[in-house]
């Protein structure tokens, strides 16, 4: 496998696993995703997108979500990359 295949690969990985971590956030404080995604800005179906780790996410994008869910931008992040 090539570095760049590598590097496809981690980046996959980090947003599948971004994308459950927001997922997990949002079911913990039992909100859908039609309440978070209102609360940053986005469609439903982005934010569904998202936490499927189908999407690559902005920074602020990342920021607003983390904002919609009340913790930092380090805390998506944390033990994730």
């Amino acid at each position: 496998m090539s570095m760049d295949q590598q590097e496809q690969q981690r980046q996959e990985q980090i947003k599948k696993a971004l994308g459950e971590r927001i997922r997990n956030l949002r079911r913990n404080k039992g909100w859908s995703q039609k309440a978070v995604s209102e609360l940053c800005g986005v469609s439903r179906s982005h934010l569904s997108q998202l936490e499927r780790g189908e999407l690559d996410a902005g920074l602020a994008m990342l920021a607003a979500i983390a904002g919609a869910l009340k913790i930092t931008v380090s805390r998506l992040f944390h033990g994730i990359a």
